[in-house]
């Protein structure tokens, strides 16, 4: 597909133009209206294919729960092994479309490895995630960011205490997610794990206060959120901060999500996958899978 239009869709979707907007440019790059109409679908997410692990999967227990935040209740997806017992755990910030069937999934992915993982519905402060993906993204840009990331806090502590966890607790963040985990790790000391998929990175003067390592992925296409790493990367390097940063050679911003149409990249999705569960096993200890 024409880069320009990924990078159009990327701008879209990021909060850059009105859908009108969007739709008229993708006329302009694909010749007709009616060609952009029959392209839409090949950008936007495919929630059918959210399913690397079924949600019924018998070696999973998952439930819906709450916790208490700056901003009110935060409904979640708690997915842990069926066999009880004291495990490392793992928060799932979610992209700019809240709580999803992709999210969910990736919860599920990382419980079948052993964790206790926890994706909080991040948009309940707004009355929570719609099921119509364009719903949850408008409903996302209108929220505001602050109040988001106050919500995705206060997941910490919730999850440090839950009865099946060991007090070892890291963070993974896509997208807009990713920008979020990277302003947990300077916020919330007692994370001993943050893992970074393609997010804004904090300013120079809040990298002190991070005391977790950082594992960040990021795709080489990306120029938006890529513009920042070099100031970054300077700022953890300064501070003698432990950190590890994959570039992934001919890739997009969310280059990891399989329902994400053109943007999906499955080589680079796995290895950056991979290396994902292997830092989460170093820095928390590798639990019993399920």
């Amino acid at each position: 597909m024409d880069q320009r239009i990924v990078n159009l869709y990327d701008h879209f979707t990021h909060g850059g133009m009105t859908r009108r907007d969007f739709i008229d440019r993708l006329a302009e790059l694909t010749g007709s209206a009616a060609i952009a109409a029959a392209m839409l679908p090949l950008l936007q997410n495919d929630y059918a294919q959210a399913a690397i692990v079924a949600e019924n999967d018998a070696r999973l227990a998952t439930e819906r729960v709450s916790y208490d935040s700056p901003k009110g209740k935060i409904n979640g997806y708690l997915v842990r092994p069926i066999a009880k017992g004291k495990r490392p755990a793992i928060i799932i910030i979610q992209e700019n479309r809240g709580l999803n069937p992709h999210i969910e999934d990736a919860a599920r992915r990382l419980a079948v490895e052993g964790f206790l993982a926890f994706a909080p519905d991040l948009l309940s402060v707004s009355g929570g995630t719609p099921p119509d993906e364009e719903k949850a993204r408008e409903l996302h840009s209108k929220t505001n960011p602050a109040d988001i990331v106050a919500a995705a806090v206060a997941a910490v502590p919730f999850v440090l205490t839950h009865a099946e966890s060991n007090g070892n607790v890291g963070v993974v963040g896509f997208c807009f997610g990713g920008g979020v985990a990277n302003r947990m790790a300077a916020e919330r000391p007692e994370l001993k794990a943050v893992v970074v998929y393609y997010g804004l990175q904090i300013p120079a003067d809040q990298v002190p206060a991070v005391r977790a390592p950082l594992l960040l992925h990021y795709a080489e296409l990306d120029e938006r959120v890529n513009a920042g790493i070099a100031a970054y990367e300077s700022a953890l390097k300064a501070n003698g901060k432990r950190y590890t940063i994959y570039m992934y050679p001919g890739v997009n911003h969310a280059f990891n999500n399989d329902t994400g149409g053109a943007r999906y990249n499955k080589e680079a999705a796995e290895l950056a996958w991979s290396r994902t569960i292997v830092f989460f096993k170093e820095q928390l200890g590798t639990p019993r899978a399920a």
